[in-house]
């Protein structure tokens, strides 16, 4: 007997299978032969590789650091690399997500990571230079594996289309761009984008250069897209789109197949060395073989039965990291040639048990047969949607099917299709099971423990017999589904040829129990019947029967999830009923009216759409702003006039500073630092409940495992001197817990190790015993509100007006209710990572975090160390969002302690799940609300508002009151009203402190507006769109909180104006009007949205910055600053804001890592004031120099060099280095929601309080939607952004940023949810704990989510002397604009429900997901699904 693989085993206990013994040949190799970049890693390089090392974890180790971790479960594409492979005939080159597969996997292979693409000192792969080019990085995490993923489609095909692109971006998220300049780098290297509008290629054009054939107007700028058919606004005129950018930039010109492109070598080793031979390492207890013949597996699983087969790695790998599941023997099963490949034949396809999922789904595109309801049609829609393009290269159809998910989406289709499958055992031979009759019970399958799949064979569609995949998920595109489906009908011609029956049908769903489960009662009902709308309807009640599911079944939406089933079953008989018309021969067919067609309709089988769009700005200027001083604001320096006009200065669209080391991989990150010789990792201690107390902590077991340095709990913290508070307001958080836990994932201490594994093993063997615990965990907001549980000081209201008397105006329409506000996780790539490094009784702390200041200080109290000998740097991060304004402090506290106990250095990296249940997200609302408004002389008018507002702080107060102000102050939108009351209050609960995120509460408080503006509009009987456009606020008006709209500053109707004309609001409602008329089961909807967001930290301190400046003999200019870059281009913009002032290109400054030794005392860089505060700073500096400098100008005249002007004052002994220094006026910023009005006041209701806000960053937008109202299902027609920037520093990054903001806020409307463990959501247990975990659960956008149409425009003529050169704040205000996706479903919505009849009004809560869309149609089927009416889903608010 074999051992068992759960038991301690080592090599030489094992018995030795037949082949291993002397007598067989080839033996069992144990020399590793992985190349990495061309390079063949020697035995020092693979050291440390285990059977459970990921090929990302080999690859991070050996220095490649350009591969990064992002989510450790193959959901976001960070990870990715290309493994190259040598066939026998041809090179195999596949993106795979290295943060799954097994470095082991890559054995006889060839690894390409971004490095070995190109790089700054080698030169740059063309891929790498266009995203550079195009601005296709920000925060540049993401950036390396977008890179490597676009590189392998053309390292594949040279000649890809646009089609092929967009069918294989797929598989990576981008959190900062919105993904349209990284769109417009792949589509510039497709065979066939550049085609002008007399549809030739314009690369083979010999006209190119004098074509008069423009698709837009000339002088294009700095960022590139799509070429749209939009109308041109004549005051900005700079417009860019890829045509031109094409036709005028020589890195554009050529697509790839023109490229003078080697390709990536490939080692010749690898094609004549001998990899054939089976291979096998031990280490870890683990065993992997890897076998070469399907002989050799079977004798491994019969000496091995419980060993499991590695293909993709996708299950095994989750398994392992997230389960903890542990496994003896891995057997390695993608190098046995005997189980891939396809084969057709006129009945069958045949694909090897192994053959990756891609391959099948290309060769069913391929296959002649592929016409819309045939097999090979069904098998490649189905598996194009499935996971992503890495996923797919590796994963296999037995790795599917012996899996056993019961919500696949592949194992349906093969049930419904009556596939077979060949199992084979060594003992008992082969034998044929059917896949409908192989799935048994949970995870649980009929295949046997030493059996493996060899094969599949399903069966081609015969004459009348057609099958069609269905699938609806949160997310299109690389998502797990909700429900899945696949149905089948064989029709026969009725015996009086009087129209067809059903002779032979089969159904088949995941998602709707425990494993894949068939509609035999469906399948029985049908036989013989009439192919009708009459049996259709009859079925579908049968099919409730046969998918019994419970209301309180695991995984919630079960009214959804019938009303899923029964809709995939009409959209099935509407689309057999489309391809009968084309094949009948004559014989009648149910007519099916054109407008019920749309059924048929589904993006699981349409093409995906094109990107397309336009950017325009105004060309560059220099406009004087603050610096140039006003009567308030005096400037002793210079004015902005006098400056240097330079060729990379302010106005110019520069690249981002960092751009070309994202791209190659070479941008350092906190996590790339190496760890110095004697680091350690660290993990931390997390609690797996709330709401009771600890009653013991046992950490013995973890202290005696091998590699375990120490385990610190909060007894060490005191026995150190450190300070176990924490808190950026109220000190009401803990390092290391101590007696009560308020969260699930509460830090109760830190496991330092020799490994990140083995830390992360002792973690796990800490024993927390829990006492005390709460009957009644608070989750929710309705939970605190009834209990009472709520932080006092964040309790504010502002009242103008006489709101009372306003409500109760004779005439007026009112509305009242509840809307809730869902949360938003900030998935920032980069998770949560310090390394503390002691030194000489003080501490180095590395960290990614938007509050180097706050991180030292905080590290500084828990350590016990004097704040001047710690010091704080950061050098870039992954994104941040205000994420990492406050949540990332609790990670450097926990680590700095650590660091000073064991006197090493050490370094703390959160996983991805770990990350987002600890840190807290975006808060969620709560608005219970009455309104007014009234008809006045023909228009709408608004006449109040009374609003409460929740919000759900969590367990300790963060940021949460300032946030909840921030969402006062916006809840009056852009619009004037009469009066308007507003009040806030916070809840405490046991979920972790929410936090600063995008916006700052201002988005709750302006999607909660208009809410109520379009509720108004809808009981009034008027356009919303003429409701807000008539209330906007004018000049002199003064806003609730008593801010005056000062003169020259307000553009919101001039933006709104311009968005109506850009868009064509007429074209478009008329568009949308059509499209509808045609159209049963498709909608469309739009909505303009105009938007202002106030600019300032409210708290008054918040608003000073500082910087340092060095000018060098050579001319070059170091700065550094108090901010933090995180992707927005913060210090790009300095570099050109320091680079104007001195009259040097940009290329010749340079900003340095963020370093509270360099610029002390530092504020968070957030609420979008850091170019205000650190570009104002920086002028500061330079100034202070170029004063000092002045006399050495004037003696070397106007053309000398910087250099020589630098020099000449250095043997002056003059300084040429300036500290800077910018604090925002006293008048223009701070708010006392302490002060009281004496009587004496004369300024505007609330004006006494202070002045919130410097200035408003202005905008506004539209969008048009298209929902399938059968599924929930909804697209993105097209977006119109027109904003108010000021005069920008960098359009580029400033239309970057709008792009990316708007893309995220869209993801907070629609697709993005947060689910708790709460009374709605029972099945999530324990109570509190954040179910969306990780990108398998929570979905943020991906590459198919943007505008189809995506039209961005900077206003001209809009100068803003409130701050540096005339700018404005840009990184926060245009999320709230991604609302007018919401707004426009909510349109699409309120058609469709007038289309089926239902009268009663609707709410739409927020966000718009999948499931609310679809209930919220009202038609019979949702009612009979056990939805309709006035039915909510379910939410965690």
């Amino acid at each position: 007997m074999p051992p068992s693989p759960h038991s301690p085993t080592n090599s030489s206990s094992k018995p030795l299978l037949s082949y291993e013994k002397d007598s067989y040949s080839p033996p069992w190799r144990s020399d590793l032969i992985i190349f990495v970049n061309g390079i063949l890693m020697k035995p020092k390089n693979l050291i440390h590789l285990t059977p459970t090392t990921s090929l990302l974890s080999f690859l991070r180790a050996n220095g490649l650091t350009g591969t990064k971790l992002g989510c450790n479960e193959g959901g976001c594409g960070a990870c990715t690399v290309i493994l190259q492979k040598w066939t026998g005939k041809v090179v195999e080159s596949r993106s795979v997500n290295a943060c799954l597969f097994p470095a082991v996997g890559a054995e006889g292979g060839n690894v390409v990571t971004v490095e070995g693409l190109g790089s700054l000192r080698g030169g740059m792969h063309p891929v790498q230079e266009r995203m550079m080019k195009s601005h296709g990085s920000q925060c540049g995490f993401c950036t390396p594996g977008i890179v490597v993923a676009m590189s392998a489609i053309f390292v594949n095909n040279p000649d890809a289309t646009v089609d092929e692109v967009e069918e294989h971006m797929d598989g990576n998220i981008c959190r900062c761009t919105g993904y349209r300049p990284i769109w417009d780098t792949a589509k510039s290297l497709c065979s066939d984008a550049k085609k002008g509008p007399c549809g030739e290629s314009c690369n083979s054009c010999p006209e190119q250069n004098d074509c008069d054939i423009e698709h837009l107007i000339p002088d294009p700028g700095c960022c590139t897209t799509n070429n749209s058919n939009s109308k041109v606004k004549p005051s900005c005129n700079v417009s860019s789109s890829s045509a031109d950018k094409f036709k005028k930039d020589p890195v554009f010109s050529k697509s790839f197949n023109e490229l003078d492109y080697a390709g990536i070598p490939f080692p010749e080793e690898l094609k004549v060395k001998s990899v054939t031979t089976p291979f096998k390492i031990l280490k870890d207890d683990v065993t992997w073989y890897d076998p070469r013949t399907l002989e050799e597996l079977l004798e491994l699983k019969k000496s091995y039965p419980e060993g499991r087969i590695v293909v993709g790695n996708s299950e095994v790998g989750i398994e392992q990291k997230f389960k903890n599941m542990k496994y003896k023997v891995l057997i390695g099963g993608c190098n046995i040639s005997a189980l891939k490949g396809i084969s057709e034949t006129d009945s069958n396809f045949v694909f090897g048990a192994n053959t990756p999922l891609n391959d099948i789904a290309h060769s069913c595109e391929a296959s002649a047969g592929s016409t819309p309801g045939s097999t090979p049609f069904a098998i490649h829609n189905m598996l194009r949607w499935f996971a992503s393009t890495q996923i797919r290269n590796t994963a296999s159809l037995a790795g599917n099917l012996a899996t056993a998910s019961p919500i696949s989406d592949m194992n349906p289709l093969l049930a419904a299709t009556d596939s077979t499958m060949k199992v084979q055992s060594k003992t008992n031979g082969a034998r044929f099971i059917k896949v409908n009759e192989f799935f048994l019970s949970y995870r649980k399958t009929a295949l046997q423990s030493d059996e493996v799949i060899v094969d599949v064979t399903v069966p081609k569609t015969g004459e009348f017999e057609f099958v069609f995949p269905f699938k609806q998920a949160k997310r299109r595109e690389d998502d797990i589904s909700i429900v899945t489906s696949a149905m089948r009908v064989k029709l026969e011609v009725a015996q009086d040829k009087s129209g067809f029956v059903v002779a032979e049908s089969a159904f088949a769903f995941g998602g709707m129990d425990a494993k894949t489960v068939a509609a035999p009662l469906t399948s029985a009902f049908l036989k013989s019947k009439p192919w009708s709308l009459k049996t259709l309807n009859e079925a579908k009640s049968t099919l409730f029967k046969d998918l019994p599911l419970p209301d309180d079944v695991p995984g919630g939406q079960p009214e959804y999830r019938r009303s899923l089933a029964a809709s995939f079953l009409y959209k099935f008989f509407v689309s057999v009923c489309v391809q009968l018309e084309t094949v009948a021969g004559g014989v009648p067919v149910e007519a099916i009216d054109d407008r019920e067609k749309s059924a048929a309709l589904s993006f699981v089988t349409s093409r995906k759409p094109t990107m397309i769009g336009t950017q325009r700005y105004p060309k560059p200027k220099i406009t004087p702003g603050l610096e140039d001083g006003t009567d308030d604001m005096p400037m002793k320096c210079p004015p902005v006039s006098k400056m240097a006009m330079t060729k990379d200065a302010v106005g110019k669209g520069s690249t981002h500073q960092s751009g070309a080391l994202h791209c190659t991989g070479e941008a350092k990150y906190t996590d790339d630092i190496g760890l110095p010789v004697n680091g350690l990792e660290g993990c931390l201690i997390h609690s797996t409940v709330a709401g009771c107390d600890i009653k013991s902590i046992d950490a013995s077991a973890a202290e005696k495992m091998e590699g375990v340095v120490k385990v610190v709990l909060y007894k060490d913290l005191v026995d150190t001197g450190g300070n176990n508070k924490l808190g950026p307001i109220m000190k009401d958080e803990e390092v290391f817990g101590t007696k009560r836990v308020r969260h699930v994932g509460m830090v109760l201490g830190l496991v330092m190790a020799d490994s990140l594994e083995v830390a992360q093993e002792a973690a796990r063997a800490v024993k927390v015993e829990y006492e005390n615990h709460d009957d009644n965990v608070i989750v929710s907001i309705d939970e605190a509100i009834k209990a009472g549980s709520f932080y006092p000081t964040t309790d504010h209201t502002i009242e103008s007006g006489d709101v009372k008397a306003a409500l109760e105006t004779p005439g007026a329409v009112t509305v009242e209710g509840t809307f809730r506000i869902g949360g938003q996780e900030h998935f920032y790539l980069e998770c949560n990572t310090t390394m503390c490094v002691p030194k000489e009784g003080g501490m180095v702390v590395h960290t990614s975090s938007q509050a180097p200041t706050k991180t030292q200080m905080f590290c500084a109290s828990a350590a016990g160390i004097p704040a001047n000998k710690v010091v704080c740097k950061m050098k870039r991060m992954g994104g941040g969002f205000g994420g990492k304004e406050t949540r990332s402090v609790f990670v450097a506290a926990a680590c700095a302690v650590g660091a000073k106990i064991v006197n090493r250095p050490v370094r703390v990296t959160l996983d991805r799940n770990v990350d987002m249940q600890t840190t807290g997200q975006r808060h969620a609302f709560v608005a219970n609300y009455k309104a007014a408004a009234i008809m006045e002389g023909g228009k709408p008018k608004l006449l109040a508002m009374d609003v409460n507002m929740y919000s759900n702080g969590g367990c300790s107060l963060d940021l949460s009151g300032p946030v909840m102000d921030r969402s006062l102050f916006h809840l009056d939108g852009a619009y004037k009203w009469q009066a308007l009351k507003v009040h806030g209050l916070v809840c405490k609960t046991h979920q972790p402190p929410h936090t600063a995120y995008r916006g700052f509460g201002g988005p709750q408080g302006i999607v909660a507006v208009e809410h109520v503006v379009d509720r108004l509009a809808t009981k009034m009987g008027v356009d919303v769109t003429d409701l807000r456009e008539a209330n906007l606020y004018k000049e002199g008006d003064a806003t609730h909180f008593g801010q005056t709209i000062e003169d020259g500053t307000w553009n919101v109707p001039r933006s709104f104006s311009d968005v109506k004309s850009q868009s064509g609001i007429e074209e478009r409602k008329k568009e949308v009007s059509e499209f509808n008329a045609a159209n049963k089961w498709k909608k469309r909807g739009l909505a303009y949205i105009p938007t202002k967001f106030g600019i300032a930290f409210t708290a008054k301190f918040m608003n000073q910055g500082g910087a340092l400046v060095h000018v060098y003999q050579d001319g070059t200019v170091l700065v550094n600053h108090g901010g933090t870059e995180m992707g927005q281009g913060l210090h790009t913009k300095v570099c050109q804001v320091a680079a104007q002032a001195f009259g040097i290109s940009s290329d010749e400054v340079f900003v340095d890592d963020s370093d509270t030794s360099k610029v002390a005392n530092t504020q968070p860089t957030a609420a979008s004031m850091s170019t205000d505060m650190y570009g104002m700073a920086t002028l500061d500096a330079c100034r202070q120099i170029l004063k000092r400098l002045q006399p050495f100008r004037e003696k070397l005249g106007e053309d000398a060099s910087l250099a020589a002007v630098a020099t000449a004052a250095f043997f002056e002994r003059v300084d040429l280095s300036a500290h800077g220094f910018y604090a925002l006026s006293d008048a223009r910023c701070g708010y006392n929601w302490d002060a009281v009005a004496d009587g004496s006041e004369t300024g505007p209701d609330n004006s006494f309080r202070g002045h919130p806000f410097n200035y408003f960053t202005q905008g506004s937008c539209f969008s048009m939607v298209e929902v399938d109202l059968l599924t929930g299902d909804h697209s993105i027609v097209r977006s119109d952004v027109v904003m108010d920037v000021g005069s920008s520093i960098n359009p580029a990054i400033d239309i970057g940023q709008i792009e990316g903001a708007f893309v995220q806020g869209v993801g907070w409307s629609t697709v993005e949810e947060l689910i708790w463990g709460d009374e709605e959501h029972k099945w999530v247990r324990p109570r509190g704990r954040l179910f969306t975990q990780g990108p398998g659960f929570y979905k943020p956008p991906a590459f198919n989510d943007m505008p189809a149409e995506f039209n961005v425009t900077l206003m001209d003529g809009v100068a803003n002397k409130f701050a540096v050169m005339s700018s404005k704040a840009i990184g926060e205000p245009p999320f709230a604009m991604g609302i007018a996706v919401f707004f426009a479903i909510k349109d699409a919505l309120g058609k469709a429900r007038e289309e089926q009849g239902v009268e009663d009004e609707f709410v739409l809560m927020h966000p718009a997901t999948s499931e609310r869309i679809r209930m919220a149609v009202g038609d019979k089927i949702v009612a009979e699904g056990g939805g309709g009416g006035a039915w909510q889903a379910k939410g965690s608010y």
